[in-house]
């Protein structure tokens, strides 16, 4: 079964771009990163999967029932971690928490215990005591206590220090080997190299492309670094050029054969073609060039 499943996916505001046909498949179980730069539609996909905001065309899925019609059901197997999360000031993290919890009908009193120790979350502050990264300590509490088999993070790790980010993933893998799906929206590739098995870009509303993590590794792209250059004219096929003191280095999708005779009238020393590393193939997928 999909976890969720999207065909050509549209949200408008009047004449404003949210997102423009977007369609994914994601397998129940999967670690699954959606991943492009601020702006690009993550968040409008994610709001309108969850019905918070309605789509304009097309459809969508979550576990076989619509998210139209089937809303209620569907928000009871899903843990929500928006990117900015927003509470009472007044409460205290526990009387949230439980809050919560009565709202699903379930008694999540000891998982929450649990999760607070791991994340070292005291639940007797209120919320207007805490730092930004301990509240967000609490939107994770709040989207996992009730064990849900889909696990929705919207840019999760912002606010956490990067031993608070390590233990957020471990729980998250925990969550994952026990048959739950992980949808991680981020702008951080490492985070979407390090931990997820499939992706998808999203750039401008729209997604570029979506396979395995390891496949969008191989494009055929390259990078290509060029010593003792001069002067450097325009290469067809060339992305993200960088130039400083007479060296230079660009990505590169073609025929290397008519790289190098692109290159034959520019002087260099040596030049060196190599693969990429993930984060460079990932912003060549970003640039309007890329696409």
């Amino acid at each position: 079964m999909k976890a969720i499943q999207t065909i050509e996916l549209t949200k408008r505001y009047g004449r404003h771009r949210g997102i423009e046909k977007v369609s994914l498949a994601v397998d129940e179980g999967d670690f699954f990163g959606f991943i492009g730069p601020n702006g690009a539609g993550k968040s409008t996909t994610i709001r309108t999967l969850l019905g918070l905001i309605s789509p304009t065309g097309g459809s969508a899925e979550i576990f076989g029932k619509s998210i139209v019609g089937d809303n209620t059901e569907i928000l009871a197997e899903v843990g929500y971690l928006p990117s900015e999360a927003v509470f009472y000031s007044g409460m205290k993290v526990r009387d949230i928490l439980s809050f919560a919890a009565k709202a699903r009908r379930k008694n999540c009193a000891a998982e929450a215990a649990r999760l607070c120790e791991r994340l070292e979350l005291d639940p007797n502050r209120k919320i207007n005591e805490l730092s930004l990264g301990n509240r967000k300590k609490v939107g994770i509490v709040l989207a996992m206590q009730h064990d849900p088999r889909l696990y929705i993070m919207d840019e999760p790790t912002g606010g956490l220090d990067p031993l608070m980010q390590q233990e957020f993933f471990s729980l998250l893998r925990e969550r994952n080997a026990k048959g739950a799906t992980v949808f991680l929206s981020s702008h951080i590739l490492s985070d979407v190299t390090r931990y997820c098995r499939h992706a998808a870009v999203i750039r401008e509303g729209a997604i570029l492309v979506s396979d395995s993590v390891e496949k969008l590794a191989h494009t055929g792209v390259k990078r290509v670094s060029l010593r003792g250059v001069g002067a450097l004219s325009q290469i067809p096929g060339a992305t993200e050029l960088r130039f400083e003191n007479n060296n230079a280095s660009f990505l590169y999708r073609g025929d290397q054969t008519e790289l190098i005779r692109a290159l034959s009238g520019t002087s260099f020393e040596d030049i060196t073609i190599a693969d990429p590393d993930f984060e460079e193939i990932f912003l060549h997928y970003y640039s309007r060039e890329g696409k």
